[in-house]
């Protein structure tokens, strides 16, 4: 790759990078833009919208995400993506730390049955500052696939821990518990919300 293309794709990626660390701490950068249309290819349309969370928004969230799961952030962004008008998923980004640096995962969660039980479709790794070796592969990740929010979302039911990487486990583990409860409690699909502009 050449030191133009290296040097776009971290202009690309700058927003990220500005929000949660400098670029000598990157191992692995993914953009914001190209994990969105890797998520959701043209014709897909991915509208950003934000949700403004009251004290009583914040409290169901956090007994749905569970105590291991702390949810802290008032203004939540997302993605939502919709094809001929009908929804596809929405994409959350969150940040967390998993030893002593910070790890970003995009995650999707996809329409589910008629009831509302919404299920994560992917979870991608966007920036790792971690070392390599405790870093989640695509076949662990994997494992999430389907996923709703219930008591199996949890290294003890459902999800396999990772080999000598229990801190990432544990730390994408209660992101995705936490995306699920924001994401049942904002309603991102409903024709309103009063929760989300």
């Amino acid at each position: 790759m050449s030191i133009w293309a290296i040097c776009s794709r971290l202009a690309a990626a700058s927003a990220v990078i500005q929000l949660l660390g400098s670029a000598e701490q990157l191992q692995a950068q993914i953009s914001l833009q190209e994990a969105l249309s890797g998520a959701f290819p043209p014709p897909a349309a991915v509208e950003r919208k934000t949700a403004f969370l009251d004290p009583e928004d914040l409290a169901a969230i956090r007994t749905a995400a569970g105590a291991d799961a702390p949810v802290t952030q008032r203004v939540v962004s997302y993605y939502v993506a919709t094809r001929d008008g009908k929804p596809l998923g929405v994409a959350y980004f969150d940040s967390h730390r998993v030893r002593t640096l910070n790890e970003v995962v995009m995650i999707v969660v996809e329409p589910g049955d008629s009831a509302g039980n919404d299920r994560i479709r992917s979870i991608e790794v966007l920036r790792f500052a971690e070392p390599p070796e405790y870093h989640a592969r695509g076949a662990w990740l994997n494992q999430f696939k389907g996923s709703t929010l219930s008591r199996n979302l949890s290294l003890k039911q459902s999800i396999l821990n990772m080999t000598g990487a229990t801190l990432t486990s544990n730390a994408i583990v209660r992101a995705a518990r936490r995306v699920l409860a924001i994401h049942h409690r904002i309603k991102p699909w409903a024709p309103a919300s009063g929760t989300a502009h």
